[in-house]
Formats: structure tokens, C-alpha cells, sequence
């Protein structure tokens, strides 16, 4: 598993990469993630295993949070990949465009992790 966290006008992105062979731990991890940040108002997370992809926006607008991150996950060709976004909500909203660049961002920045 790997880390990364950065903030966005008062709102928290908590990100969490694992990799992974198989879809059977994947219900755990989020259960566990969910249990962790009892007080987050959104755990996004998107997957691609074995060429097959699953997006949840857990109560995002639809398109901004969990499409970015798959969109990060395709353009560097990623396969056997869970990535989950914790968001803790800052009271100041985004907008549409800026969930977008957050999620896509959170994406990004903890690939690069990967390559290290």
C-alpha cells in the first residue's frame, strides 16, 4: 500500500493505492478504509483488475471524481490496481472542474509514488 495526502481550500485528499492480483480483498480494504475515516464525507475509489475496471463517486457529482482517477489509471496503462480517495470536506466547495483536477491529481501524484 502506498500514501500520499494533500489538502485543496480546506478539503482533505487522503489517497491509497494497493496492488493487487485478484478482486477478493477489494470489499475488505474499502470496509477498512470506510472504518478508518469514520468522518469523511466521500471514499471514492476505482479499480481495474485483470483488464476489468469498476468506478464508485460515493456521492460525488457524477463524472468527477471516480472518472479522473480511471482516466490516470488508463493513460499509464495500469492493470491489478485499487485506488481509493478519502475526501474530508473543507466547507468550501470545488466546483465540478475543481473535484475533476483534485481527484485526477490525487490519481496522479500517487502513481508517481509507484515508480519510486
Amino acid at each position: 500500500m502506498i500514501t500520499n495526502e494533500f489538502e485543496i481550500k480546506k478539503s482533505r485528499f487522503i489517497t491509497y493505492l494497493y496492488k493487487l492480483d485478484n478482486e477478493e480483498a477489494i470489499d475488505e480494504i474499502i470496509d477498512n478504509i470506510k472504518k478508518e475515516h469514520k468522518k469523511a464525507r466521500h471514499v471514492v475509489y476505482v479499480y481495474k483488475i485483470n483488464n476489468t475496471g469498476k468506478i464508485n463517486d460515493d456521492g460525488e457529482p457524477k463524472g468527477t471524481a471516480g472518472m479522473p482517477i480511471f482516466n490516470v489509471i488508463e493513460k499509464n496503462n495500469l492493470n491489478n490496481i485499487l485506488i481509493i480517495v478519502v475526501r474530508y470536506f473543507g466547507g468550501i466547495k470545488l466546483g465540478a472542474g475543481g473535484l475533476f483536477r483534485a481527484y485526477s491529481n490525487s490519481a496522479s501524484e500517487i502513481i508517481k509514488k509507484l515508480d519510486n
